[in-house]
């Protein structure tokens, strides 16, 4: 049986695996709230000629669920991502009114689940979060490991050797 977690999660997915197709960086977001999905998005510009570093998946889908629904309650919202939102991603949400998120690979090079709120100012010290992840992480590594094949986009990176060398490491137990 499928937990909720794994349901949406699937969903984000699919988003990751369109990005992918596109030959974008495979990043997929789905946002929930009272059960239902009310924002879906997926990674853009991170093509060579156009790339920028503020079409996050996360940020999309923000965007477009502020602009659909600009009264609902961030607060109810759950974020499913593809990978751990990175350190912009996460603090834009925080700021937004959101407070759990699950993720399925983590981002060795700049996820930003990791950051210490307790230790900040104010304004994020008083901050309550939920976080889940690895939810369906090999699914998810999968299309990192083949977008690390093919890409560009961070191809030099802490991220792309993490994610390569687990390929090694799966290849030869």
């Amino acid at each position: 049986m499928m937990s909720e977690h794994e349901y949406f999660m699937r969903v984000a997915l699919e988003e990751a695996r369109q990005a992918l197709t596109e030959g974008e960086f495979p990043v997929g977001c789905v946002m929930v709230a009272d059960g239902l999905i009310v924002g879906k998005g997926r990674r853009h510009n991170s093509l060579e000629g156009k790339r920028n570093e503020i079409d996050h998946a996360e940020v999309v889908t923000l965007r477009g669920l502020i602009a659909e629904q600009p009264g609902l309650d961030l607060g109810t919202v759950t974020v499913y991502s593809t990978l751990e939102p990175c350190l912009m991603c996460y603090t834009t949400m925080l700021l937004s009114g959101i407070r759990s998120f699950v993720w399925a690979y983590e981002d060795v090079m700049g996820g930003g689940a990791n950051l210490p709120l307790y230790m900040l100012n104010t304004l994020y010290a008083q901050m309550r979060v939920h976080l889940f992840d690895r939810v369906l992480r090999a699914e998810s590594l999968r299309f990192f490991q083949q977008f690390f094949r093919t890409g560009s986009y961070w191809q030099d990176s802490l991220l792309a050797r993490y994610t390569m060398a687990q390929t090694v490491e799966a290849e030869n137990p």
